[in-house]
């Protein structure tokens, strides 16, 4: 049978200190991936509002067509100057 040894104190620290750097390399791991984590999620909620604020806007666009077409429907074709609310009709070539 072996004889028992043991370390040294300076062994035994090495091996306390080299044990702690595992642990806090670990834990900042963890800290990592649960801030990658809530950065996805931040990602995915910013790209859902996206995606609504864009069909928003095309609903916007389809007011617009409405709009001209009922103004259009209503005045003819012509211009409006939106700072004074004046519209001009375009008179038709003869």
């Amino acid at each position: 049978m072996a004889d028992e040894m043991k370390f040294t104190d300076d062994e035994l620290k090495s091996l306390q200190e080299l044990q702690e750097k595992y642990q806090t390399k670990q834990a900042e791991l963890g800290q990592l991936a649960v801030q990658t984590m809530l950065q996805t999620q931040r990602m995915e909620a910013l790209e859902v509002r996206k995606q609504e604020v864009e069909q928003e806007y095309i609903n916007v666009q389809q007011e617009e067509k409405d709009l001209v077409a009922t103004l259009n429907e209503k005045y003819g074709p012509g211009q409006l100057d939106p700072q004074t609310g004046v519209f001009t009709p375009v008179t038709p070539n003869t």
